[in-house]
This record gives C-alpha cells, structure tokens and sequence, in this order.
C-alpha cells in the first residue's frame, strides 16, 4: 500500500470514528474519500472537519449540484437505428432506484494544506424544496459556488449572504442544468426595435435531435441500406 492510500485508510477510519453515529456514510474508492452526511447536520460537521486537528480542511476548492433523476438510466434508444447503420449510445441495463428525496445533491470539495489531504461531502436535499444550509460563514470561497449551484440547479442555500443568478441573465426562467429542462430553453429574448428594449417570448424553435450519430458503412449494413432504398423507389 502506497503512502496515499494509506493516508486516505486513515482519513476514512477517522471519519467513521467521528461522525459514524451521526448518520453518515464514508466511501473509500478509487483513490477517494467520500462523507455522505445528512443536511441537518452539515454545518456542525463542516465546522469539525475545517477545526479538528485530525482533519484541517481550511478550504473548500470546489461547491456543485447535482441532479440524480436519470442516474444509470439508458438514454438514446438503438433499436431502429442500429439496423439502419447508425445509433446512438449503449445498452448498459443499469437502471438506478432513487428514492424520492434523492433527486439533488450537493457535493463540496475539501482540501487540507496543513495535512495534505482532500475529501468529498455530498448532502442530497428535499427534490420538491431542494434547501441547504450555506456554508459561507464556514468557508468564505464557498459564495460563488453556492450561487452557481442555485443558478444551474435551483437549489437553496439558506443563509448565504447575496443568494441571486450568477451565470444566466436576469429574466432566465428556469434552471439549466435540471435533467428535465428543454435544450431549446423556457423563452428566448431579442432587443425590439419599436419598444427599444429586450423583449422575452416563447421559444420559436423547434424541438430536434441533438445526439451523438455513429455512421456505419461497413457490409454489415449495406444489404438492409439498399433494400429499404429499393422499397422507396419502388
């Protein structure tokens, strides 16, 4: 076991001794260390981790949100298409049972200069009023973050001190990266020569496909290719 590896050991026994009965999780893997934890007790926990002496965490690099509503589920469908010599994304069968309030998640990464060591947190919030307390009073850096997540992901952080969009302009409607929001977006803007203004509309464009296409002109396809052709000539 390389010097790493058995620091993350550490880490991940320590973090199991300190916070196991409070309801938290910790996974070792792949050279990581997550802290699964519940959202009511984040503050106290994120306040131990930056103050204990076992683990220093002065800084927090990096605040994201996450939405686990399609996680492990299939999305382009191959069956046509792949008879036609082109498809798009694989048939894996893994589909994830998520339970209800585990719709959004936020994950904060960690970092110990004293101690030269990194961990995740991740906290899933309520999917129907996706709040969290903010960890601004405890990490500073954690304000831009925060204000992203709120942008992309509409989630709540209470307590920041200037919660607002930070990324899309002032009359975006919606919340871009929600799985369930449309490429094409809620409206479109223009500036409008009469009113001399920005005016918002509904969107004018039409839905389509935007996915990856794989073209396939080997043997394998050219027989059924031409067969289709001949029956649209005919």
């Amino acid at each position: 076991m390389n010097d790493f590896a058995e620091r993350h050991r550490q880490l991940a026994e320590r973090l199991r001794e300190r916070f196991g009965e409070r309801g938290c999780e910790v996974i070792q893997r792949l050279g990581e260390v997550t802290l699964v934890l519940p959202s009511e007790q984040l503050i106290g926990i994120a306040t131990a981790l930056r103050d204990g002496e076992d683990f220093r965490f002065e800084e927090v690099i990096d605040v994201c949100g996450v939405d686990y509503s399609e996680y492990g589920v299939d999305q382009w469908a191959t069956g046509s298409e792949v008879a036609c010599g082109f498809g798009r994304g694989i048939d894996t069968g893994a589909v994830a049972d998520r339970g209800a309030g585990e719709r959004f998640a936020v994950v904060y990464h960690l970092l110990s200069v004293s101690l030269n060591q990194r961990l995740r947190m991740r906290v899933f919030v309520d999917s129907e009023h996706p709040l969290v307390d903010s960890v601004v009073g405890i990490w500073n850096g954690a304000n831009w973050f925060e204000r992203e997540a709120f942008d992309l992901y509409g989630i709540l952080f209470d307590g920041h001190p200037d919660l607002r969009r930070i990324l899309t302009d002032y009359g975006f409607v919606g919340h871009p990266f929600r799985k369930d929001f449309p490429l094409s977006g809620e409206v479109e803007m223009r500036y409008d020569l009469e009113k001399q203004r920005v005016v918002y509309e509904p969107v004018s464009i039409e839905p389509r496909m935007l996915g990856p296409k794989v073209i396939r002109d080997d043997n394998r396809y050219l027989d059924e290719v031409n067969q289709q052709q001949d029956a649209g000539d005919a």
